[in-house]
């Protein structure tokens, strides 16, 4: 089946005809329809102009027309006429068949009224770009007036040449060349601004190119200087674009010329000398504030606000002080001074505003008599101020007149005699008689204050004193000032040897205010005025206080021990709390709370250890402190007989610090008596025998206590023997010390016999057999040890330690199997974990090295897995690994995995610092680890390794000794006792004997062995 043809297909379009009508479509010309351009006349322009029609008068033509047309029903066609569509805001050809209604006249009316608005907005900015060509565009068609305008632009198209046409850019030229412009607004370069190039010219070049004389310069350039070379090359630069020719030898002599003027300008023309401070000026550029834009911003706004606030309410004070002080900040003091006097007359009663007017004026050059006269002013209008009449006599003071300030005091005392400030300014100025004469008439006019009377009695000999105190008591019954004033009087006086006057006066001062309702009726303000008389050096004021106040604030059901409990709270706060004020302790008032607490409550042990404790802290041999403990000691033992800790410190005062022995024995004789089933007294007095040579007082003493009867250690008795397991092993000990070593087998042995469980005998017992070459007698004693005591670590670690010995059975397989089988019966216990890396690392019988430290490393990962926070293994850890890089990250894997303040691994990151030769960061961990556990001998030990090797450097010497004796001096005071190498050597019978200064040298030079990272 064929197509359809259309019949109008291929035939051309009738006239008139535009395409797409029916859809709102409108007509257009083109340069082919008219033919060529031609240049038209005016006449011909004009008439085009007025055939287009103005579209606002053609719209309401036409929608008048449609009005009509609807009104009479006519509805007809219109004549198509082409020229109804050259106006887009022409609406006939789109909606001429739609009905007109009310609301669309309306929105007709609406649009314009918009068009003849924007029509006489544009009309003045055509008038004035193109005045000639107004009323072609007000009244003309847009096309029209586009092509008016293009026509000068195609006339100079005819004189182009071939080569300057094909210079056109293209029109994918031209759209790269945007792009590229767009990305250069978009992202400009660095010394760009908005994808423009910018430079910087200097003020030389610019003063060079104003070609005239410009502030006195003469800034025409000759023309020799135009025509100077520069080698053998002119110095001048021409631009070929415009024929400009810029001559840099030119620029540097205006430049010259510039700064010649600035320094003569500068100079003196009369004197030749310049007007510059060479060492001020610097200093004065300091003082120069740099604002910007936003300060300045800020500052205007303040201002107006401000200027707003002084008109609108000039009665306002604060208002005028505020202006000034903004200008004052603008650094515009001479407006500042002006704003604040207009703002004393204004604000005459307000005395803020006369001061800040004094403040201001001190900065001029004569400024004590400015603001003596703004002062002056402000005292006839407002003499009852006291900051005024103080602010005078201020003055005067600092211009050092003395008899101008005294005469302005006088005169402000006439004016406010009630003022205990001009009082005071007025006693200061005056000799103590005038001042005592003063301070007579002060109190008289104002006797509720407590500073004159004080000051008075001050002043006053002692027998007037005290009346000035008792008529100030009366005077102000409710300020305990007076009364401490009082005993303080009493006790510097020194009349009352016994101190009950100034007891008596406290207590009837705290009995009286808290009747009275007086300021202080609490125990705590009280305490803290007994501390401020001892600070102020009146200690018996202080215990009066203490004594007097330490009852308050407690009911009559309260317990003996609550109190006890609140003042031991009390006095340790007095020993912590002025720490920071000098560093002074009020060891006075903590003194006396505890005096008081143990008058009641004299059978607490722990009330007397506190008090002794605090006695012994801080005295010193040479003080009577030391006598003051030992009574304290004294009165504790009397009170409390069977505490033997009293007993204790009480011997051990006498022997160490005082240094007698014979009284050290008195008191241990009485202390036995008083408790003769006592344990500690007995080893105390055997230990006093022995560091005293007297051994055979230590073994008499020894075997008494092996024949007493000693009920606490009844229930540990396999056998009817007395003593104790503890008396039994010091007597070992002590034979083994002296050589005897038959003799302390068999002591060990009769104790075991009688103290089975006993670890520590076995472990004598195995070690007096090794001693006597009797390995394998040991090896079955510490068999039968591990069957009663198989919770004992150091039985097991002992029985390991002997099996894998190379001196005696060097059996590292038993060993390993020993161990194993320890942790059955002790599991998760770090130190035999330990002691099995150990004997992987250091045992003989190992193929290689590295198998042995492959051993070990997984001995120790199973360790870790089950100890994960155990400080002595993940040391074990760090150092089992081979570079310090690794060894670094394993130290910071321990420190968050186990506990940092573990002595063990902060002892082996200390030494991790020490192999990388960061000396302080070592040092500091060092000192780290003896502060978590000062009880850790092998810190000390690893501490004075280090400190010895640093004082090997011939340039540190003096300062690393002195390092070497502080580090004794405080191990010495901790006196460590554990550690993996300080109890071997400690508790050797070779170093019984030995100090622990000692002993921490010998531990050293056993670390000596130990390889260091």
């Amino acid at each position: 089946m064929y197509p359809v043809t259309k019949d109008f297909l291929g035939k051309p379009a009738p006239p008139g005809y535009v395409a797409g009508l029916g859809r709102g479509a409108t007509g257009f010309t083109t340069r082919s329809d008219i033919g060529p351009a031609r240049e038209a006349s005016a006449a011909s322009g004009a008439a085009a102009a007025a055939g287009g029609g103005d579209a606002q008068n053609e719209n309401q033509k036409f929608m008048k027309q449609r009005k009509q047309d609807h009104s009479a029903g006519d509805r007809q066609e219109t004549e198509d006429d082409p020229s109804r569509f050259a106006n887009a805001e022409n609406e006939e050809g789109l909606f001429s068949n739609m009905p007109y209604e009310e609301d669309d006249e309306e929105a007709d009316k609406v649009w314009t009224m918009i068009d003849s608005k924007m029509e006489e907005r544009h009309h003045g900015n055509r008038k004035k770009r193109k005045p000639d060509e107004t009323d072609n565009e007000s009244g003309g068609d847009s096309a029209t007036v586009i092509e008016e305008q293009l026509r000068g632009f195609k006339r100079q198209l005819q004189g182009m040449s071939a080569q300057e046409w094909e210079a056109i850019p293209d029109v994918s030229q031209m759209a790269e060349m945007a792009s590229r412009a767009k990305k250069r607004r978009k992202h400009p370069a660095a010394g760009t601004r908005g994808g423009e190039r910018m430079y910087r010219v200097s003020d030389s070049a610019v003063v060079a190119g104003l070609g005239g004389v410009n502030n006195g310069v003469d800034q025409s350039i000759s023309a020799s200087n135009s025509a100077s070379y520069s080698n053998g090359q002119p110095s001048a630069v021409a631009d070929q674009s415009d024929g400009m020719v810029t001559n840099f030898m030119a620029l540097g002599q205006a430049r010259d010329d510039v700064l010649r003027m600035k320094l003569d300008q500068a100079g003196d023309s009369k004197s030749g000398k310049t007007t510059i401070d060479p060492r001020g000026y610097l200093t004065s550029l300091n003082t120069v504030a740099v604002k910007n834009a936003s300060e300045i911003g800020d500052i205007s706004r303040a201002r107006m606000l401000l200027k707003s606030v002084t008109k609108t309410n000039p009665k306002h004070a604060p208002g005028w002080i505020a202006a000034a002080r903004l200008e004052e900040i603008a650094n515009k003091m001479s407006k500042a001074r002006g704003i604040i006097a207009e703002g004393c007359e204004n604000c005459s009663q307000s005395e803020d505003v006369w001061l800040e007017a004094a403040r201001l004026n001190k900065d001029l050059k004569d400024s004590r008599n400015a603001s003596r006269v703004i002062l002056a002013s402000a005292a006839r209008n407002l003499p009852k101020s006291v900051r005024i009449w103080m602010a005078a006599a201020d003055l005067e003071q600092q211009a050092g007149d003395t008899k101008a300030q005294k005469r302005i005091l006088q005169r402000a005392l006439e004016y406010v005699p009630t003022s205990v400030l001009l009082w005071k300014a007025a006693v200061g100025l005056e000799e103590p008689d005038d001042a005592r004469v003063l301070l007579s008439h002060a109190v008289e006019l104002v006797p509720q204050s407590t500073e004159l009377w004080l000051a008075l009695a001050r002043l006053e000999p002692y027998e007037r004193a005290q009346k000035v105190l008792n008529r100030a008591r009366r005077a102000v019954p409710a300020s305990h000032e007076i009364w401490i004033a009082a005993a303080r009087l009493e006790e510097q006086e020194g009349a009352d040897p016994e101190k009950k006057l100034v007891s008596r006066i406290m207590l009837k001062a705290v009995a009286s205010l808290a009747v009275g309702g007086g300021a202080l009726v609490s125990r705590s303000a009280w305490f803290e005025q007994a501390q401020q008389c001892e600070l102020d050096g009146y200690p018996i004021t202080c215990q009066a206080i203490v004594a007097a106040a330490a009852d308050l604030d407690f009911d009559d059901d309260d317990l003996p021990a609550d109190r006890v409990e609140a003042w031991t709270e009390e006095a340790e706060r007095m020993l912590t709390v002025s720490e920071g004020d000098g560093g002074a302790k009020c060891v006075a008032t903590a003194r006396a709370i505890l005096a008081h607490a143990l008058e009641t409550m004299p059978t607490s042990v722990e009330l007397w250890r506190l008090a002794a404790d605090l006695e012994r802290e801080h005295g010193s041999a040479t003080d009577p402190s030391l006598r003051e403990l030992d009574d304290l000691l004294r009165r504790g033992v009397q009170h409390c007989p069977q505490a033997e800790v009293l007993w204790l410190m009480a011997a051990k005062e006498k022997w160490i610090r005082a240094g007698d022995v014979d009284g050290a024995r008195v008191v241990l004789e009485e202390a036995f008596a008083a408790n003769p089933d006592s344990e500690a007294i007995l080893l105390a007095a055997v230990k006093l025998e022995s560091e005293t040579d007297q051994h055979v007082r230590a073994l008499a003493l020894l075997e008494r206590g092996r024949s007493l009867q000693f009920a606490s250690n009844s229930a540990e008795k396999t056998a009817p023997l007395l003593g104790t397991a503890r008396i039994w092993m010091k007597s070992a000990v002590l034979l083994r010390q002296l050589g005897r070593l038959d003799e302390a087998l068999d002591i060990a042995k009769q104790g075991l016999r009688a103290f089975g469980t006993s670890a520590k005998l076995w472990l004598i017992q195995s070690q007096l057999e090794v001693q006597l070459g009797r390995a394998a007698d040991a090896r079955q004693t510490l068999s039968r040890a591990l069957k009663s005591c198989p919770t004992s670590v150091d039985l097991w670690i002992s029985a390991a330690r002997l099996e894998s010995s190379a001196t005696h059975f060097n059996q590292p397989t038993r060993a390993r199997a020993i161990l194993e089988r320890s942790r059955v019966y002790v599991p998760r216990n770090p130190r035999l974990w330990l002691e099995a890396v150990c004997l992987e690392c250091d045992s003989p019988d190992a193929n290689a090295g590295a198998e042995q430290m492959a051993a070990a490393r997984s001995l120790l990962a199973r360790a870790l897995q089950e100890c994960p926070k155990s400080g002595l293994l993940w040391a074990q850890a760090i150092l089992l690994e081979p570079r310090a890089q690794q060894r670094k990250t394993k130290a910071v894997d321990a420190l968050k995995a186990a506990d940092s303040s573990d002595p063990a691994l902060v002892v082996v990151v200390a030494r991790v610092f020490w192999a990388e030769r960061r000396v302080e960061k070592a040092r500091a961990w060092f000192e780290r680890a003896v502060r978590a556990d000062p009880d850790y001998g092998d810190a000390w030990a690893w501490w004075l390794r280090f400190e010895l090797e640093q004082a090997a450097d011939e340039k540190q010497t003096q300062a690393q000794l002195q390092r070497v004796d502080q580090l004794e001096l405080a191990c010495a005071k901790a006196d460590p006792h554990h550690g993996l190498v300080w109890p071997s050597v400690s508790k050797d019978p070779l170093n019984a004997r030995l100090s622990t200064k000692d002993i921490l040298h010998k531990v050293t030079q056993a670390l000596g062995s130990t390889r260091q990272l």
